[in-house]
């Protein structure tokens, strides 16, 4: 009960430093108006979650992951109230990360691959349930009869290119290319009975609008997306030669309008034994429609804005198609739908992903009681930007995060329930030879003691040569070994795993070990991640 009173406390205290917040800065206000007004999160301009302001949060996350740039971008439809650079679009040149920096948005393209598919069912071109060899006859027979609903749900089973061990990331392909490299491999599992995220069946799905809309995907998704919205940092690598991008034009701006605040693309990177190399933005060109568009955050969100309407897609029921879990032909659901993934929080999506030398993340939180969407982009290859996306969402709308300390303790939302996600983690590690100490049922436990815990569990595992390393710096440290991942129910029936954050952890008990610190912290993120994400890409 203490606990309960001073929750309540803290609340009360919150609550009155809004409304002096409130009232100080509209002093205008009635009483009665002013408390209204702090009740609700839009529009409330103190941007921050759990004591941490939304520029420190992006400021730690880059300086802790060696990020060279990154930019933002938030959306209260209809409104983009805050679109924002950091640091470098470039470290060889003088190029700052700003609104109108481009990057490439890697499987985020899925998002106009989709909609272009969608115009042209509208437009009565095609139909979801035409089979693929259909539109691209010369398709090996395995794939041929696989429909297009299910490329959209990467429900094939057809290989992904991307895991060919042929496949050179950075090297130009043509789209028969990359189907050469896939179609000498068998199905990964009969279509429509499970799903499993393939570029490759965005490269089908790009040729199918190519086919339909007798254009190229480059043209469709420009005249149909791009240009109707006046996304003017949104257009695919092979358009960079039609501009004086890399003419360090800085110095123009003084006397040519179009070089203030410029369009321009920012440079890849990858880290290649401990040094951020860059990437040629030609390595995207062979993702095509799972991964070639570049955009700004800017323009992304105002695509976001256009998506959530009928402006892209007209009909409600197709915009359905896409923004809830997908039911596969044998009645399996899945929360995942054309790159987009679902968790237990109403409404809410998210699409996200690495390519060559780029980071992307988009999320819509679409409950009316919500209305929250996060963009963010950046220059380094493989970062996962869950977590400080989450961060900033908290940020504009109390309660979308998890309410625990992020710097201490890594919170993750799960798509799937907590025995769901306790045996996807088990497989997991049990892949990996990691063996499992011991699994607690916290719920279970309180059940027996008369008591209600909603669902809570208990991973306990580790790999003990690691462990042991780390005990050698410090002993007390076997307080915290092995490792623990809580599973666990919130009130309003969602799924997080927590773990306790490495880099403060071995801070704690003074343990002077970085390398072997930051592998694991890397371990425990590529675990969760794909214990609790559908595709796990």
């Amino acid at each position: 009960m203490a606990s309960k009173r001073i929750t309540c406390s803290l609340k009360s205290s919150l609550e009155v430093l809004v409304l002096t917040l409130s009232l100080s800065i509209a002093p205008g206000l009635a009483p009665s108006d002013a408390a209204a007004q702090a009740d609700v999160a839009r529009g409330n301009a103190v941007l921050s979650a759990r004591g941490k302001f939304i520029d420190q949060r992006v400021a730690e996350f880059m300086e802790k992951n060696g990020v060279p740039g990154m930019t933002m971008a938030i959306v209260q439809a209809p409104y983009i109230p805050r679109s924002a650079g950091y640091g470098r679009a470039s470290l060889a040149d003088d190029e700052l990360a700003s609104t109108k920096t481009m990057w490439n948005i890697g499987p985020l393209t899925q998002g106009f691959t989709t909609v272009a598919i969608f115009q042209l069912l509208e437009a009565q071109k095609l139909d979801l349930r035409d089979v693929i060899g259909k539109y691209l006859p010369a398709l090996p027979a395995a794939w041929a009869k696989t429909t297009v609903f299910q490329l959209l749900q990467h429900a094939s089973g057809i290989p992904d290119y991307r895991t060919s061990p042929d496949f050179k990331d950075g090297q130009a392909y043509k789209p028969a290319d990359l189907i050469a490299l896939s179609q000498a491999r068998p199905l990964q599992f009969e279509p429509g009975t499970q799903v499993g995220m393939s570029a490759t069946d965005f490269l089908l799905l790009g040729l199918i609008v190519e086919r339909a809309s007798s254009m190229s995907f480059h043209d469709h998704v420009t005249r149909n997306q791009i240009e109707p919205l006046g996304l003017r940092s949104t257009m695919f690598a092979e358009d960079f030669s039609k501009k004086s991008f890399r003419e360090k034009p800085h110095a123009r701006f003084k006397s040519e309008i179009p070089y203030i605040n410029p369009v321009e693309p920012a440079v890849g990177y990858r880290d290649v034994q401990g040094k951020l190399v860059a990437v040629d933005p030609r390595a995207s060109e062979s993702l095509f429609a799972f991964g070639s568009l570049w955009s700004s955050a800017e323009d992304i969100s105002a695509w976001d804005i256009a998506l959530a309407g009928g402006i892209l897609v007209k009909r409600e029921e197709n915009r359905a198609l896409i923004y809830k879990p997908t039911r596969l032909d044998n009645g399996t659901m899945v929360p995942a739908m054309a790159g987009w993934e679902f968790t237990r929080h109403p409404g809410f999506m998210e699409i996200k992903g690495s390519s060559p030398g780029f980071s992307a993340y988009l999320s819509r939180f679409t409950a009316p009681s919500d209305l929250v969407c996060v963009t963010l982009l950046a220059n380094r290859e493989g970062l996962d930007l869950t977590g400080l996306a989450r961060d900033i969402a908290e940020a504009y709308k109390a309660g979308l995060g998890a309410g625990v300390s992020s710097e201490e303790i890594v919170t993750r939302e799960s798509k799937f329930s907590v025995d769901e996600t306790v045996v996807r983690l088990e497989k997991l590690l049990a892949e990996q030879k990691v063996p499992v100490f011991a699994t607690f049922d916290h719920a279970d436990n309180a059940a027996k003691a008369g008591m209600e815990l909603r669902p809570t569990k208990v991973l306990v595992f580790g790999n003990p040569k690691v462990g042991t390393k780390l005990m050698q710096g410090s002993q007390a440290m076997a307080l915290d070994l092995p490792l623990r991942l809580s599973i666990w129910e919130d009130a309003r029936n969602r799924v997080w795993v927590s773990y306790r954050a490495m880099d403060r952890l071995a801070a704690g008990y003074d343990v002077k070990d970085p390398a072997t610190v930051l592998a694991l912290q890397r371990v425990l993120e590529r675990l969760v991640a794909k214990a609790t994400d559908v595709y796990g890409d």
